[in-house]
């Protein structure tokens, strides 16, 4: 090792030893008023807090709740519950399981778009980042809007951090949860861990007959217990499915005879991808719409 290379590393372990005694750094506040929506995010090579930053999403998704079809009675549980938040008063934390490609992660940015002017903020959190749950509460907890977590496809595996975090998050800590903070959560599975045959063998009957969960089970339940609201989603009959398709080529300006016409490709489109989901019908609406000469759409 040459005299520079050793002088390198001594300097990069002194570095080292000084930022383990170093306080982690406060996370700074974004700009506001750049955008309703905010993504939690880690700067490459960031030490401690200081590499932790909440980044404004400056394209956000516009979908509104009108746009989300055949979901009624979810949509109005969700926009019920998140009118409350931002009214201030008792609201729930959310989780959304079901189906994939039926709405959830899109019902929550369309709230999102819904009462933004009513002072509702997003703030979207990837799983790796749960443990970083109480930093990023912390730092709105004096604010004035209206703040909502999102997880989007949670789930977790077995002795994953981020799953304890997220329970400590929801109903677990010794200190109380800001008022402006709710989470609102999606994922395709209902209470977010595998679920497996050997689950059963921790069942046990009780003298009087009751049968008993194990505490693997219980283990299991009990973070889907703390979201105070569930929502499911099921997979779309053919009839929903070509409704979605109509409202998202009449959005295109497809006329009614084509939007008519449409019916067996939609159908095809749906056949080849192997699910009638919103998110197919979107994306066979865009394609179709897209071919079409512009003589034929009312744009």
């Amino acid at each position: 090792m040459t005299p520079l290379e050793q002088f390198l590393h001594r300097a990069e372990a002194l570095l080292a030893r000084v930022e383990a005694v170093l306080p982690p750094a406060v996370p700074r506040e974004p700009d506001w008023k750049r955008s309703f929506a905010f993504r939690w995010r880690k700067r490459p090579g960031g030490a401690g807090g200081g590499g932790k930053y909440l980044a404004p999403v400056l394209h956000a998704s516009t979908i509104r709740l009108e746009d989300l079809q055949h979901v009624d009675a979810q949509k109005r549980a969700i926009e019920q519950n998140t009118k409350q938040f931002v009214l201030r008063r008792p609201a729930n934390n959310v989780l959304l399981t079901g189906a994939r490609g039926t709405g959830k992660s899109s019902l929550i940015k369309a709230c999102l778009n819904g009462f933004a002017e009513q002072g509702l903020r997003l703030i979207e959190v990837d799983k790796a980042d749960l443990a970083d749950l109480p930093d990023i509460v912390d730092l709105v907890a004096g604010r004035p809007e209206r703040f909502v977590i999102f997880c989007d496809d949670l789930s977790f595996e077995e002795g994953e951090a981020g799953y304890k975090a997220l329970k400590v998050a929801l109903d677990g800590s010794i200190a109380a949860a800001s008022d402006n903070v709710l989470i609102y959560a999606t994922s395709n599975r209902r209470h977010l861990m595998p679920e497996k045959m050997s689950d059963n063998a921790g069942y046990t009957h009780g003298d009087d007959g009751d049968l008993h969960p194990g505490e693997t089970v219980e283990e299991k339940i009990s973070l889907s217990e703390r979201f105070g609201l569930w929502l499911s989603f099921y997979p779309f009959r053919q009839d929903d499915y070509l409704g979605i398709v109509a409202h998202w080529l009449a959005s295109f300006g497809c006329t009614p005879e084509r939007i008519e016409s449409a019916r067996t490709e939609a159908l095809q489109w749906a056949l080849q991808r192997g699910s009638r989901s919103g998110r197919v019908a979107w994306q066979f609406a865009k394609d179709y719409a897209g071919r079409l000469p512009d003589q034929e759409t009312n744009e």
